[in-house]
């Protein structure tokens, strides 16, 4: 495990917005591959010992991810996000939350706007994510729900499977 790597989480109630800087140690082509790939997803979104599960996705503008976040015992809890806008190996944003197992987003829970940018850093692909909320409401009760935590333990699993890959 490399601990050099940058992990920056800001939250910036003021604009409604959650700033995620983070360090991958692995070629650009292998980062966007894991951050686009649905089989590749799968294998580090969602903490242990939950795992995500892809019902579709269609990356492409106008596409879209549907998985399901799915505990030890079986249990699902789905999502769905909607891309807006992709640049090949430079960006990419999306819009969505957590929906029912059609893609049916449920306005009961945060939604958000997510732009990812990969810079290449000395070898390294760094990660920029703002990640945009309607209210501070949605963005404190997102916070309440572990994300921070969560994606601490997603960025982790990116890394353990970034470096079996680059082998």
């Amino acid at each position: 495990m490399n601990n050099d790597l940058l992990f920056d989480f800001i939250v910036d109630k003021e604009n409604k917005t959650i700033h995620i800087t983070r360090e991958f140690d692995a070629g650009l082509a292998l980062v966007w591959q894991a951050w686009t790939t649905a089989g590749l997803l799968d294998q580090w979104w969602g903490p242990q010992p939950w795992r995500a599960e892809t019902k579709t996705m269609d990356f492409r503008e106008g596409g879209h991810w549907l998985y399901a976040m799915v505990s030890p015992e079986g249990e699902k809890h789905w999502a769905k996000t909607d891309f807006v806008s992709i640049v090949k190996e430079r960006s990419f944003s999306s819009k969505g939350g957590i929906s029912d197992e059609n893609g049916t987003l449920n306005p009961a829970f945060p939604q958000n706007l997510w732009e990812n940018t990969f810079v290449v850093v000395d070898h390294k692909v760094r990660v920029d994510m703002v990640l945009t909320y309607d209210t501070v409401a949605d963005l404190e009760k997102e916070i309440e729900m572990g994300f921070k935590e969560g994606m601490t333990i997603d960025f982790q699993q990116l890394d353990q499977l970034l470096s079996t890959l680059k082998k």
